[in-house]
């Protein structure tokens, strides 16, 4: 299989990278971290909330078919990490703090009664991941000041009623030179395309040759390290969803609900995570972009949560 079964609505752009420019950017060193923020009791927190540690026990071992009941659990929870994820990108500027974005993400999580799922998962030490120029994913907000040229993605994920509902874009920031567009342009073509083939009977594989195809396409690679994950009352579960060609088993049925978030970048695929470990940064110091929605596979199609 390859992605040229099916409809490539993004084929037709004009530009097509040229390799050796990576354009004009700031490379993107860790800050200082802030104190874990403290949330209030009254608050539904997850079974990792107090010892870090994500309880396995109960992780389905199949993919999950949730029934209409948790359908609407997972909708809710979508659309909640959806809205503050728009809002976020009404506060995006050149010198905004990338802790100021974690302290505004977990107000908004707790004005809706709702628990910011990356705080303390796996002993993470923020409510949301902001992954600035050089960083792949999961960079943690600190107190360097989003600078004129930056691109930035933020990674909002709620748990709201017992479900988690996850979403990511990455933003312009100021004036972004013409290389650091095309890029974010195609990693959101890319996301695009490859939800466009989801439905039932579908091979989750598919998800990945698409994606690498259209990546391509534009003279981009994927970074393969990061895989999109089904979700419900877990925060990852099975499937995996890997955005390269892959030999994944198993295919889409109604009542699945997985992410597909691929990070595109200009340069090598090759990643290191930092002594925090957590932050992933490009081993060339290249761009990187990502997308992010949370989907349910239907009995015609697929729906898109986290819009």
């Amino acid at each position: 299989m390859n992605c040229s079964r099916y409809t490539i609505s993004h084929r037709n752009f004009f530009w097509k990278r040229k390799k050796s420019n990576f354009g004009r950017y700031n490379i993107v060193m860790p800050g200082t971290v802030s104190p874990r923020l403290t949330v209030p009791d009254h608050i539904k927190k997850p079974n990792y909330f107090a010892s870090g540690i994500p309880d396995k026990t109960n992780l389905p071992l199949e993919p999950e078919l949730k029934n209409s009941l948790q359908l609407l659990g997972m909708r809710d929870s979508c659309k909640l990490a959806a809205s503050i994820l728009n809002k976020v990108e009404k506060i995006i500027k050149v010198g905004l703090k990338t802790d100021e974005i974690d302290q505004f993400v977990f107000n908004s999580c707790i004005e809706n009664d709702s628990y910011p799922s990356p705080l303390n998962y796996n002993h993470f030490p923020k409510s949301v991941c902001t992954s600035v120029n050089n960083v792949a994913c999961h960079g943690i907000p600190d107190d360097r000041p989003l600078e004129d040229g930056d691109i930035i993605n933020v990674d909002v994920t709620v748990f709201y009623k017992g479900y988690h509902g996850d979403c990511s874009k990455t933003f312009l920031v100021g004036n972004v030179d013409n290389e650091g567009q095309q890029l974010v342009e195609a990693t959101e073509a890319c996301l695009n395309e490859a939800i466009n083939i989801c439905k039932p009977g579908v091979y989750f594989r598919d998800i990945g040759f698409c994606i690498e195809e259209t990546a391509q396409n534009f003279g981009f690679q994927v970074i393969p390290s990061f895989i999109g994950h089904g979700i419900g009352y877990y925060f990852h579960g099975p499937p995996d969803i890997y955005h390269i060609r892959n030999n994944y088993p198993g295919k889409m049925e109604p009542g699945m609900t997985f992410t597909i978030e691929p990070i595109l970048t200009q340069g090598d695929e090759l990643i290191e995570i930092l002594d925090d470990n957590w932050t992933a940064v490009t081993v060339d110091n290249a761009r990187t972009a990502q997308f992010e929605h949370t989907v349910a596979i239907t009995e015609n199609g697929v729906d898109i949560l986290t819009l």
